[in-house]
């Protein structure tokens, strides 16, 4: 079974949203035949590499609110992390545009450490105040989360991936994906948002009983598991 989830490293309930898949994958009788991929998605495509105000200040100014009620979400954002064991820290968070941060999640799925790759970009950004958009931040993140230095210097310093990202966001157009976290199963069922791990536990068990099954015609003598 393949769980394809859409997010982008600069949303706070991307990271959340993780944390609750992670838990219903775990309790997940089946969770050794689910395949998980992450999606590329960008949330604000035309970001500079780092924004020149802080996230406060930026998230009043797109919600046309003030600054004291973009702190108060902060907050509520911020408590809501910590039930699932994650420390965001808003004040030293350095927004900028994450396209390159997705190349290396593509980067990293080429190595099978694609998971390690996103988990250490969201902590950087959301938890330790890294600047996202910065490519010497972006090759030492990389490094830390187990891909060749090399080849990770070399995709930031070129366009590779990008057609990659870019495919990601016009399949995420095309199945009408518009917020993100989403989940996938099977491109078949869907639950869109960081929904509570019982809910996406309910998505993993109804897409396995649902899952394709081929039809059989003809039934003989053969071997199984159990053997012949």
């Amino acid at each position: 079974m393949h769980v394809e989830i859409w997010s982008d490293i600069a949303c706070p309930w991307c990271y959340v949203g993780k944390r609750r898949f992670e838990a219903a994958l775990a309790a997940f009788e089946h969770r050794d035949d689910v395949r998980v991929t992450w999606r590329s998605f960008e949330l604000d495509p035309g970001a500079p590499r780092e924004r020149g105000v802080d996230a406060a200040t930026h998230l009043a100014a797109k919600y046309g609110t003030s600054r004291e009620q973009a702190l108060a979400m902060h907050r509520n954002m911020t408590a809501v992390a910590a039930d699932e064991g994650l420390e965001f820290r808003f004040d030293l968070a350095r927004g900028g545009n994450t396209f390159d941060a997705h190349r290396l999640v593509h980067l990293a799925a080429a190595h099978g450490r694609q998971d390690e790759m996103k988990e250490r970009l969201m902590r950087a950004y959301l938890t330790e105040g890294e600047a996202i958009g910065d490519p010497a931040v972006l090759e030492r993140l990389a490094r830390e989360a187990g891909l060749p230095e090399e080849e990770a210097r070399d995709v930031l310093a070129g366009d590779r991936y990008a057609a990659d990202v870019r495919q990601d966001e016009r399949t995420a157009a095309a199945l009408g994906i518009s917020a993100v976290p989403f989940f996938v199963v099977d491109r078949r069922l869907g639950a869109a948002g960081a929904q509570p791990p019982d809910v996406l536990g309910e998505l993993l068990a109804r897409a396995w009983a649902d899952r394709p099954q081929v039809p059989v015609v003809a039934d003989g003598d053969s071997c199984g598991v159990d053997g012949c």
